[in-house]
């Protein structure tokens, strides 16, 4: 399995960016998914997840500026951001996790995992 992160990049305060994962793998709608992120000098931590029936969850720290969604047709998870502030700079990962019924928040739930994908917020 071949995970695929595109949609970085530098953006301003208060703009928004979309991330896209692409799934290379024949059972991407029985996957959880989510994304992680590192900021530098930080632990990797949890940011949104959503399982294989499309329950949702956050980090504190991103609801309801972030909407993380799922496209099994076309095997690729978005991660929506808006409202960005500079504490949002970090590398972005995709992950997924066999077992899809529920969200996972601890990184060592997650069996594959896409490049790191930089996102950057200028103030």
């Amino acid at each position: 399995v071949q995970l695929q992160a595109s949609g970085g990049g530098l953006v301003q305060a208060g703009g928004s960016l979309r991330l896209s994962c692409a799934v290379f793998g024949r059972t991407f709608s029985t996957y959880g998914m989510g994304w992680l992120r590192q900021a530098p000098g930080k632990e990797r931590e949890f940011v949104a997840g959503i399982s294989r029936s499309g329950d949702t969850y956050y980090a504190d720290s991103v609801k309801g500026r972030f909407t993380i969604s799922r496209d099994n047709a076309k095997n690729t998870v978005y991660l929506q951001m808006n409202s960005l502030n500079p504490e949002d700079t970090a590398l972005y990962y995709c992950a997924a996790a066999r077992s899809g019924w529920y969200v996972y928040v601890k990184r060592s739930t997650y069996d594959y995992w896409g490049q790191g994908i930089l996102v950057t917020v200028s103030s």
